[in-house]
């Protein structure tokens, strides 16, 4: 596959465009994101579905320029794909082939459940739940994927978008008419009792921004973002009885999203309260890394292998120069993690936080070595972005950040203590991935032998280790703990 591909999406509302880059096999990260609001939709359901000429140009023109930008990011390979607006349109096909003959771009036209399948491939590869129903609100249609333990069961792609709400109801202001026709078009999806829901598409992450925002929410990300249900309806009961974009403005909803918003808040409530949902994990990616990860794991199955990060892989492809010093100190901190097992008593969980940290504990040093563990910890913080939890993400984040220091103490954690784990874990965990480091100040990758007696660790190996004694001589250890080199 190509180093470079780009990956255009043509929706009902908007056309997005990303440009990926590939570090290794399966590891990736993003090098752009572009995104028009084109509404190639606009006017053509009061016109018997066809598409007009002045959304047609608005959109002809984005994709000159997506082109244009592929081509300066030197892209080698170019996949765009059209939903709703142009697969439900008579005179969509018309435009594809304007395209293909004026500016040289396929375009492919995708079905709903293509659509929907793509949603939920992003999903299920670049979040941590098992287990949800991917809901993708567009402006023509809205995708359902069905995911039970990392398999997707069904996907349903639904006439209920924004642009055709606010066309065939909204203008009239006739809520309940719109939300009869969400609730008949719903009683046709398979019965499930999934109860927690992956929110795609732009109106359900306007949502958890806003959502971000009133709670004074600690992590300012948007992928990974969970939240309770039952907590925020009055606040969408609010967006859509609003009756100007003042009272929008008041509400959070940032300036472009006032002409669709009451419309999307109105679908993604009703499939809420249909499905009894306790919880929304909002999703970052979508059609367009759905469609990407179908192309460069279309020999596993659409699935990353087991035990793969594509974010942790690709920090480490781009950050760090020696893979047999990353998989030693992920080797040795599992066999610290395993010998203190008796004293520290923690979850097998915290052993896989703990082997990521010690991996990406070194990544800083591609800025400055002088400030080698903050970088690294800033890094980690905001480019973890795919298969992580934000506690995860923040636990790593922070043992890295004391991974050289004195052990953590509660004024510490004071920024991210709602998603933290109690003191006392972070300080064994801290003290297990510093100990590590010191363990290996001379990089030669020894193969210690470990003892644990009463409260004594006792490390034995066959080299003198000078600079290795003295580091572990400076280790803060939690309790009572005492180590022996």
């Amino acid at each position: 596959m190509a180093k470079i591909t780009t990956i255009i999406d043509i929706g009902s509302n908007s056309m997005r465009m990303v440009v990926f880059k590939k570090s290794s096999r399966f590891a990736f990260h993003l090098l752009n994101e572009t995104k028009s609001k084109v509404k190639i939709s606009q006017g053509s359901y009061e016109n018997n579905g066809i598409l007009q000429d002045i959304p047609l140009q608005r959109a002809f023109d984005t994709l000159k320029s997506f082109l244009q930008i592929a081509k300066n990011l030197k892209s080698r390979k170019i996949l765009c794909v059209a939903t709703s607006a142009l697969r439900d349109a008579p005179n969509g096909k018309d435009f594809v082939k304007k395209v293909s003959k004026e500016i040289g771009l396929n375009i492919k036209i995708i079905e709903g459940q293509k659509e929907a399948y793509f949603g939920a491939i992003s999903s299920l590869n670049m979040l941590c739940n098992k287990s949800f129903i991917s809901v993708d609100i567009g402006g023509g249609s809205t995708e359902f994927g069905f995911v039970e333990d990392k398999k997707i069961l069904q996907t349903v792609s639904l006439k209920i978008g924004t642009v055709r709400m606010q066309e065939l109801y909204f203008k009239n202001n006739d809520i309940e008419g719109a939300k009869e026709y969400i609730i008949k078009q719903l009683d046709t999806l398979p019965k499930t009792s999934l109860q927690s829901i992956v929110g795609l598409g732009g109106s359900a992450r306007a949502l958890s921004r806003i959502i971000l925002a009133k709670d004074n929410y600690c992590l300012n990300v948007l992928h990974g973002f969970e939240y309770e249900v039952s907590n925020n309806m009055e606040l969408f009961n609010n967006i859509i009885n609003a009756k100007d974009t003042e009272t929008l403005k008041k509400l959070e909803v940032r300036k472009d999203r006032y002409d669709t918003i009451k419309e999307g808040t109105l679908i993604f409530q009703t499939i809420l309260e249909y499905f009894n949902t306790k919880t929304v994990v909002t999703s970052g990616v979508g059609v367009r890394e759905g469609v990407y990860l179908s192309d460069i794991l279309r020999t596993q199955n659409h699935k990353f292998p087991a035990n793969f990060n594509v974010s942790v892989r690709s920090l480490l492809d781009r950050f760090t120069f020696d893979d047999k010093q990353t998989a030693y100190l992920g080797n040795n901190v599992s066999k610290i993690f395993d010998i203190l097992k008796p004293l520290h008593n923690l979850d097998e969980k915290y052993k896989k936080i703990l082997i990521t940290a010690s991996k990406l504990q070194q990544i800083g040093l591609a800025l400055d070595f002088y400030k080698n563990t903050q970088n690294s910890s800033e890094f980690v913080l905001n480019g973890l972005q795919y298969g992580f939890s934000h506690q995860s993400r923040v636990l790593i984040s922070t043992i890295i950040k004391f991974s050289k220091k004195s052990l953590p103490k509660d004024t510490d954690l004071v920024t991210f203590k709602n998603l933290l784990p109690k003191l006392e874990i972070l300080q064994w965990l801290s003290f297990m991935i510093s100990l590590n480091i010191a363990l290996n100040s001379e990089y030669s990758k020894v193969q210690y032998e470990y003892k644990l007696e009463d409260e004594v660790l006792k490390i034995k190996s066959n080299q003198d280790l000078y600079i290795v004694k003295k580091a572990v001589k400076k280790i803060e250890t939690p309790k009572n703990i005492s180590v022996v080199l």
